[in-house]
């Protein structure tokens, strides 16, 4: 009986040992796997028989000790073994690792938990593993914000996600030249004399109410031309120039009922002239002159236009066309001090808007100077449109004036209003952004580039998603070809209170287990979560060395259990020899 059961001793070492075996070979097996955990073998006693379990000691007698024998060894658990393993960069923005606690958490069939980083991007961008499982994470709202708590599926979409951004404020900077002098008039222009034949044919002084259809020129003897300046269905396009620069042009239709009212609400609008703003020398705007000019007929009078004050304000119309021969000479240059600079701005579309703006010395007093800035641009949708009634200000997007102390530094610290209308355009109405001239000073110089001004504008135009990255904390940082960048969403993680409680499902992929305790789903970095590491993938903790060690003593182990079945089988063959 006693040869028998070493027989099953002999046995429970070999299955023992043979676990030991397969694990180690396992291990080896997985040494180059992607954060893959080793795992290893812990035994045990099977059980024992008592022959005596012991007297305690007495007067007369000492004591004796339990008698018993084993029957073999058992496998106690198959420990994994937790520790991080090495790291290696990979460059690959989709390869990551976690530096610390915590696991990947991946959605297919079933939430599953990996370490395994080697992932990649799916024909619909969406981040997987190899095997297919989606990478989970937290998403972003229009904003760019983080909404965390909601697991969902990564998206990068290279290619096709696009993004521009609104612009809120333009930055001012260099020097103003309070050396020059102040602006106080613009440049003048007069039309030929002109009569309104409407109920006299011989002409009357034209006035506010004279339709167009009516006007005709004079000559020095105040007999009216033949030929009308309108006739009902022309179009009245004006080319005009400001400070040299070309003006967008703005067309107008001439109908029977035209009056020359409408005609300079027309020139306001269409040469961006900005009213409301006089002085004692100066009413800028399209007008009709109060009487006859000069030597000019009494029955005639003269179309009027002045530019606002400033040499970069002056207008000319010397290639305009308005009617068949109606035409403008300047009587007066514009005087003052003033500077020019351009920027571009964009809507919520991305749209790209051009906006110039002219600044003009405007005093100097013993305070110091003041300057007014007047901004204007073709892309204003009132540019685009003729309006009779003179509500809209045509090409006019903002004037304001500034002012500096004695030293030329800025007194006006809050920034100016602009506003762009962008009416029909899809885009957000208006586009409203703020001057800020903040950088700006006024100082005396009179060199060539004493009067400078630059502008430096936030927003962008529409850009397309190029490129990620990934940061420490999960967040997924997109970045598009206009300089944008924005959060596209954020890695969750998972830990655990006892990560050797988790059940291995095989592929490197791991789910919670009775003793594991619940997932706590969580950022990187947060609570006990590690951090990301992008580019970079986790490798194997199995420790080679340690591994051949383990099979010498589990094949050691092996080989003695398998001589102890031997020696019992050579023992019971003697045994029953001696019964022949």
């Amino acid at each position: 009986m006693a040869l028998t059961s070493t027989l099953f001793t002999g046995l429970s070492g070999l299955d023992a040992n043979q676990a030991k075996l397969n694990v180690a070979g396992n291990n080896i097996a997985n040494v180059n796997t992607v954060g893959f955990k080793g795992s290893r073998v812990l035994f045990k006693p099977q059980f024992y028989v008592t022959d005596s379990a012991g007297a305690p000691p007495s007067a007369d007698f000492g004591g004796a000790n339990p008698s018993q024998r084993g029957l073999g060894a058992t496998v106690a658990t198959v420990q994994k073994n937790y520790d991080p393993g090495s790291l290696e960069t990979t460059g690959k923005p989709t390869d990551l690792a976690i530096d610390g606690a915590g696991f990947f958490i991946v959605q297919g069939k079933e939430q599953k938990f990996t370490r395994d980083g080697s992932f990649v991007l799916n024909q619909s961008n969406q981040i997987t593993t190899t095997s297919g499982d989606f990478v989970q994470g937290f998403g972003v709202d229009t904003d760019g914000n983080v909404i965390p708590g909601q697991l969902q599926n990564l998206t990068i979409p290279l290619g096709s996600l696009t993004k521009s951004e609104v612009t809120t404020e333009v930055e001012l900077q260099g020097n103003l030249n309070s050396a020059g002098a102040p602006a106080t008039v613009g440049n003048i222009q007069l039309s030929q004399p002109l009569t309104d034949v409407g109920a006299n044919a011989s002409g009357d002084p034209p006035a506010g109410a004279s339709l167009l259809t009516n006007l005709r020129p004079v000559d020095s003897s105040g007999v009216p031309g033949v030929g009308a300046l309108f006739a009902d269905g022309d179009v009245i396009t004006l080319a005009a120039k400001r400070g040299g620069r070309t003006l967008p042009r703005l067309s107008n239709d001439a109908t029977a009922t035209s009056t020359v009212d409408e005609l300079n609400t027309f020139l306001n609008q269409a040469l961006g002239i900005e009213g409301g703003i006089t002085s004692t020398t100066s009413t800028p705007g399209a007008t009709l002159l109060g009487a006859a000019s000069g030597t000019d007929p009494a029955n005639s009078r003269r179309l009027r236009i002045e530019s606002n004050v400033g040499t970069q304000n002056a207008l000319s119309l010397a290639a305009t066309k308005l009617g068949t021969d109606l035409a403008y000479q300047e009587t007066s240059a514009a005087v003052g001090e003033s500077v020019y600079t351009s920027f571009t701005v964009y809507d919520s579309l991305g749209s790209a808007l051009q906006v110039n703006m002219v600044t003009v010395l405007e005093s100097k007093t013993n305070l110091g100077t003041t300057w007014r800035f007047y901004a204007y641009s073709g892309n204003d949708t009132d540019a685009a449109t003729f309006d009779p009634t003179g509500v809209t200000e045509g090409l006019n997007v903002g004037s304001a004036t500034i002012s500096f102390d004695t030293a030329g530094k800025l007194l006006t610290t809050t920034p100016l209003p602009v506003s762009i209308d962008r009416d029909l355009t899809g885009a957000g109405d208006p586009l409203s952004f703020a001057l800020d001239f903040t950088q700006m000073n006024a100082l005396a110089d009179s060199s060539v580039n004493a009067s400078n001004m630059f502008a430096e504008a936030d927003g962008k135009p529409i850009g397309t998603l190029t490129s990620f990255a990934i940061a420490s904390n999960g967040l997924i940082l997109g970045s598009y070809d206009n300089g944008l960048q924005e959060t596209l969403g954020q890695i969750a993680v998972a830990t655990f209170d006892n990560p050797e409680g988790l059940i291995d499902t095989g592929g490197n992929m791991y789910i919670g287990g009775g003793n594991s305790g619940t997932a706590k789903v969580t950022a990187p970095l947060q609570l006990s979560a590690g951090g990301i590491r992008a580019g970079t993938l986790e490798l194997s903790n199995v420790d080679l060395s340690d591994e051949f060690v383990n099979l010498i003593i589990a094949s050691t182990g092996f080989s003695a259990a398998s001589r102890v079945i031997s020696t019992s089988n050579q023992l019971l063959t003697e045994l029953l020899n001696t019964s022949r």
